[in-house]
């Protein structure tokens, strides 16, 4: 997910109208912008996924070699 994407999972209840979060409102100021609204598939749950997205994420070219001495199993 690119630095600047913005996602809010939203759950509305028969008789609710949709209201933003105002902390993702705060977060959009001037710029164009795509807003997108989908329905989950009703099997999603309110969980989110685990993976892995996070950790490799947050690889840098500086921690090559950081686990060099770390022995493989």
């Amino acid at each position: 997910m690119p630095a600047n994407e913005l996602t809010c999972e939203i759950e509305l209840r028969p008789g609710e109208q949709l209201r933003l979060p105002q902390a993702l409102l705060e977060s959009i100021g001037p710029g164009h912008w795509l807003v997108t609204v989908t329905p989950l598939p009703p099997t999603a749950s309110g969980t989110p996924v685990r993976d892995h997205t996070a950790f490799l994420n947050s690889y840098v070219a500086e921690d090559e070699g950081l686990y060099d001495d770390y022995p493989v199993r």
